[in-house]
């Protein structure tokens, strides 16, 4: 192939694209490509799920995002012209060093540019620049509103700053041909501005949407996304109705008086090669002190056995812990491959148990992870923060209870500890610990503080256009009755998990059975189906990114 699509918009390109990417990866493979890009709207939500998917498909993920640039500086929130608060810029991952880089930049928009949209300036993309190719995007892009304002010497400045950003070869001029008037006006002008300067051409087609046909569904989530009805004359729409995921042949066809955009497109896909290594847990080191020789676990046994002393100190009046710390400095090992797990006889036995789940610890290398929950949860029991119990599984483990991340005697009750950590079936230990509302944000900023805000976050989480909502969304944008939209949202069961077409055929693994009605009425109503035909394309996309009631 000599054509990659590198301007895509997925689903997560909130309520505008509406490209799911199991599906766009699966179309782009069909179609033979052996590249695909993704360059969502100012976020990379989507970067780690599309190249998982892209992996799958057997094609080449090649990883970016759309930038909104500030027209001055991102600090810069005053009023001005709507278009005219940010410009387009298409941004990829040439390597992992541009990959870390894109990550900074969209990160920066987030914290420091939010205006409307998240912001990045050109102080902030030449001090990350490293490693990314830049495309000077769509019409929303500076160098084409320059042009299609009549400002020429203007807007060869604008791309002339943008190569010397990234360097000659990084920059590249963005020809596209979605019939619009303005870009057949545009793009002669970037060619001019091409044979004037030296910047290299390449095509794309913007795409927001999988198939041809996805057109009518694509402008019902626009009004969505905007409150408008398609009967709305002023409404935001995409012209044209070419904005899906072209062929090779039809982009070749489409810029065959420019042959060398449609290969460079190819050319930039085969420079781009961004690596994400999966299944390897990664923990910041926990800061021993130096007394225990800054070895964590070291730390760990002295911790615990010090805990074992307190939570049962009627077996453990021999217990010293001075001693406790010698041997485990005397069974520390090279390679945590060879630490020997001695599985306890009697699980009853506090100094069995301890030594058995303190070697599997070591040996499945968590020893700094329980050090780090350990002193957050700590560090929030002497600020008179409460703290829940500890629930789940991790109420399983002897440590847990010693360290006081929980509370509950593993022991006492039975509970087992391989339901919490089995050297058999290596996964990360997850322990659920609850802190009071009020003191939650202490014990973040805690953990900020402690191992830098490069290494905490909070989790984000979306709320998606569900079966029920996504039948009501389309049907006002559609100016359908009411009564008659309401009536067809009441027949979707209020389920967990639940789809229109599992509403309607029923679904025995959730024990949804087939709605005759609702079949009936969908196969004999033109106007009910062709709302249902619409709403399924849109269901399961994310509409809003919100933050995770309790992730961290």
């Amino acid at each position: 192939m000599s054509f990659t699509h590198l301007h895509v918009h997925t689903e997560y390109s909130l309520l505008d694209g509406s490209s799911k990417i199991k599906e766009i990866t699966k179309r782009a493979k069909e179609l033979g490509m052996d590249s695909l890009a993704i360059t969502d709207h100012g976020v990379m939500y989507g970067v780690i799920e599309f190249y998982e998917a892209a992996k799958k498909a057997g094609i080449k993920p090649v990883l970016g995002c759309e930038v909104y640039v500030a027209p001055g500086s991102r600090f810069d929130k005053g009023a001005g012209q709507s278009e005219d608060k940010y410009n387009h810029l298409v941004l990829l991952a040439e390597n992992n060093t541009g990959y870390q880089n894109l990550m900074k930049i969209v990160s920066k928009g987030f914290t420091e540019g939010f205006y409307y949209k998240p912001r990045v300036d050109k102080e902030v993309l030449r001090e990350y620049h490293e490693g990314i190719i830049a495309t000077s995007a769509c019409l929303a892009g500076e160098v084409q509103r320059y042009l299609s304002r009549g400002m020429y010497e203007t807007a060869r400045d604008a791309a002339l700053e943008l190569q010397d950003i990234f360097g000659k070869g990084n920059f590249f001029l963005e020809l596209q041909d979605h019939g619009i008037a303005e870009q057949h006006y545009v793009n002669p002008q970037l060619m001019r501005m091409h044979n004037e300067t030296g910047i290299e051409l390449v095509c794309t087609n913007d795409v927001h949407y999988t198939y041809a046909d996805d057109v009518d569904a694509h402008d019902i989530l626009l009004c969505i996304q905007t409150g408008k009805k398609l009967s709305d004359e002023n409404r935001m729409r995409y012209e044209g109705g070419q904005f899906y995921l072209k062929s090779e042949e039809e982009m070749a066809e489409l810029f065959k008086y420019v042959p060398e955009a449609v290969e460079n497109t190819h050319k930039i896909a085969e420079r781009c090669n961004v690596e994400i290594e999966f299944g390897v847990t990664k923990l910041p080191a926990f800061d021993v002190p130096e007394e225990y020789g800054k070895n964590s676990w070291v730390y760990l046994n002295a911790l615990c056995y010090e805990g074992l002393k307190k939570r049962y100190p009627d077996k453990t009046a021999d217990v010293c812990v001075e001693d406790i710390i010698e041997q485990a400095k005397a069974s520390i090992v090279a390679d945590r491959k060879d630490v020997v797990i001695k599985r306890a006889e009697d699980s009853n036995d506090i100094f069995q148990r301890l030594s058995y789940e303190l070697s599997v610890i070591y040996s499945m290398g968590y020893v700094d992870y329980f050090l780090i929950v350990w002193d957050y949860i700590n560090y929030a029991k002497t600020h008179d923060i409460p703290v829940g119990p500890g629930r789940g599984s991790a109420a399983g483990s002897l440590v847990s209870y010693c360290l006081g991340i929980t509370t509950l005697d593993p022991v006492k009750y039975n509970l087992v500890f391989e339901r919490f950590l089995n050297p058999e079936r290596v996964s990360m230990p997850d322990i659920d610990v609850d802190f009071a509302p009020e003191g939650r944000q202490k014990v973040i900023d805690y953990v900020i503080e402690k191992y830098g805000k490069e290494c905490v976050c909070q989790i984000i989480t979306f709320g998606t256009m569900a079966a029920r909502a996504v039948i009501k969304d389309v049907g006002r944008v559609m100016d359908l009755p009411y009564a008659m939209v309401d009536n067809i949202a009441k027949m979707i069961p209020q389920k967990v998990g639940v789809t229109i077409d599992s509403a309607m055929n029923g679904d025995a693994d959730r024990d949804i059975k087939p709605n005759a009605e609702f079949k009936a009425l969908y196969e004999a109503d033109e106007t009910v189906r062709d709302l249902i035909d619409k709403a399924k394309r849109l269901e399961g996309l994310p509409r809003h990114a919100s933050v995770h009631a309790s992730g961290v």
